[in-house]
């Protein structure tokens, strides 16, 4: 006998065949220590192999050999006495059969009690874990909540299980392919209601698979009741191992079955066809559900259901509309719900996207520029601006030019001229524009004149005179200091002033005052002499006042503001005399005052 380790645990196994076995319930015969063959096992002694590896057994914590070490107990001497009653062996072949049979027991009885320890310690660490078997057979896979083997439905997990059109019907622990149009019924009616078959196999265009495995629940989704699936596994059809009758109904719709007043009986939601078999009453079509005006019809295997129109839901039995607009995020700004519906609507100045939810900004200045000068978008909206010289009427979109020269009356020095969108400054005759805005008078008498050769050009504010080059008068005659003096000789000179010096200058219109405006200065000094001055004539309104500077000189001061054009002549006098008397002379400026027509 030998012992061996399993897969599963400690198991016990014969070592020689033949015989009944080496293990034996309860006693064996009355002297089986006497026979030849061997000795018998004490009574329970072992338990058989089966009773061994019903409980999962555990290898030993410690080695085996250490059991080898433990001594063994003496063994009874047989030639002595017999606990089975055996008659005593004195003879000499007993005695040399003792001596060769005792090592023998020894041995056995050593190997024997080893056994007997090694399984009460395999025993004593027992726990009261199981071992759970979860392999199962091709088909099948272990449910880990039954903790059982369950069916594989293939045809929900293999992809495409059936080629050319055929349908996947699952079975236990596989599927079948069959025609489109072949069902499975069961049968718990009486072999003679069978439908007649015609001959054929599984791989018919259409038939009709009945399996034993569903019978027990008496209809199936496809239909009522037919014959029983030992009736059906007759010559017209093929068995299978599973129990399945493929068979094929008649390929010819005019045919009638061979009872076709037989009426069948159909489950809840189907019909007899003309063909004796159950079909779906399709209630949406006939008009026999019960869904409301607001509601569509789904037809189902045996039933219906109502279902609300998209956008909305059910509450109740009502379909009430979903505000699509509570739900974040659908419209990028303003959202309008609609019954069953909605839509985006976009603030001004935005556009929706392609995707109708998202607002882009729209480029007015690019898309319809409304500006009538310059256009500047901005995010939602657009600014116009104009140009220089031009402001935004009311609409914000055109311009209209700025009338500058009613805005300051300071632009221009003489006249201001508007123009779209800028203005301009003139002068008068006699004037030229200077730095776009001042006048300045023309010289004409440097550029062109209309003065003879005898006469003098005189340049003034705005225009210009012609004076006599020689312009003195009887009995005065010109010298060559440009004087005219009135010769000593000549008795009527004795009145008269003795000298006239004509001068000329132009002064602006309205010039303030009082202003100096010309000084007087005489040219020959007497020793003991007095100079005074005076206006003599020429000042009639009283325009000037003639102010004494020095001994020798005076200031002409204007006191009123003269207004031009106009001309003035004013003559002025200084007297000479001499400190004691002895004579008296005078001298007279004639000077030509211009004034010019403007300010300027």
């Amino acid at each position: 006998m030998s012992t061996s380790l399993g897969s599963r645990g400690w198991q016990e196994r014969a070592g020689r065949g033949g015989g009944e076995g080496p293990w034996t319930r309860g006693r064996g015969p009355r002297c089986a220590a006497c026979s030849p063959a061997g000795l018998a096992a004490p009574d329970s002694a072992l338990a058989p192999p089966s009773a061994l590896s019903s409980a999962p057994l555990r290898p030993p914590l410690f080695p085996l050999f250490l059991l080898l070490l433990l001594p063994p107990r003496p063994l009874p001497d047989f030639a002595r006495s017999d606990p089975q009653g055996c008659p005593l062996l004195r003879t000499p072949l007993a005695a040399r059969t003792l001596s060769a049979a005792r090592p023998r027991r020894f041995t056995m009885l050593k190997a024997l009690f080893l056994t007997i320890l090694t399984l009460a310690l395999v025993k004593s660490q027992d726990t009261e874990e199981t071992i759970t078997y979860t392999q199962c057979t091709d088909g099948y896979e272990w449910d880990p909540v039954r903790q059982q083997c369950k069916d594989i439905d293939e045809c929900d997990i293999v992809p495409d299980a059936c080629k050319g059109g055929m349908k996947c019907v699952n079975h236990y622990g596989g599927y079948l392919c069959l025609p489109k149009t072949a069902q499975i019924i069961v049968n718990n009616e009486q072999p003679q209601q069978e439908t007649p078959a015609a001959e054929g196999t599984s791989g018919a265009t259409t038939g009709v698979v009945s399996a034993s495995s569903v019978a027990a629940s008496g209809v199936l989704p496809g239909g009522g009741f037919v014959a029983s699936a030992a009736a059906a596994a007759g010559s017209e059809g093929q068995t299978s191992r599973n129990n399945f009758v493929i068979r094929r109904n008649p390929a010819d719709p005019q045919r009638i079955p061979s009872n076709p007043s037989h009426r069948i009986q159909c489950a809840a939601g189907y019909e007899q066809s003309e063909h004796n078999v159950c079909q779906d009453i399709d209630e949406c079509t006939a008009g026999t559900h019960s869904c409301r005006a607001d509601q569509v019809c789904i037809n189902l295997r045996g039933s219906f259901t109502c279902q609300c129109l998209p956008g909305y839901q059910k509450r109740g039995e009502q379909c009430v509309d979903i505000d699509e607009c509570t739900i974040p995020p659908y419209c990028h700004q303003r959202c309008v719900n609609t019954p069953g519906s909605f839509y985006c609507q976009c603030s001004p100045g935005f556009q929706l996207a392609a995707n109708n939810y998202t607002c882009v900004d729209i480029n007015e200045c690019d898309a319809s520029n409304q500006c009538a000068q310059q256009c500047y978008n901005i995010l939602g909206s657009f600014i116009c601006q104009c140009n220089q010289g031009y402001e935004l009427s009311s609409d914000r979109l055109n311009c209209e030019d700025i009338d500058e020269c009613r805005t300051s009356s300071y632009l221009c020095q003489y006249q201001c001229v508007n123009e779209p969108g800028k203005f301009s400054c003139v002068c008068p005759q006699g004037y030229q524009v200077l730095r776009s805005r001042t006048c300045q008078d023309i010289n004409e008498c440097e550029t062109a004149n209309q003065c003879r050769e005898d006469e003098m050009c005189w340049n003034y504010h705005g225009g210009f005179r012609c004076y006599p080059r020689n312009p003195c008068q009887e009995p005065y005659i010109l010298t060559p200091e440009n004087r005219c003096v009135c010769p000593v000789s000549n008795a009527v000179c004795r009145e008269l002033p003795q000298s006239i010096v004509y001068k000329y200058m132009s002064i602006r219109s309205d010039r303030s005052v009082p202003s100096d405006i010309f000084q007087i200065q005489a040219t020959t000094i007497y020793a003991n002499t007095i100079n005074t001055f005076r206006i003599k004539s020429g000042n009639e309104n009283g325009e000037f006042y003639l102010r004494q500077t020095s001994p020798v000189s005076a200031m002409l001061v204007l006191v009123k503001s003269l207004s031009g054009p106009r001309e003035h002549i004013v003559d002025l006098e200084m007297l000479t005399v001499s400190s004691i008397g002895t004579f008296r002379t005078s001298s007279v400026l004639r000077l030509t005052i211009i004034v010019g027509p403007f300010s300027f």
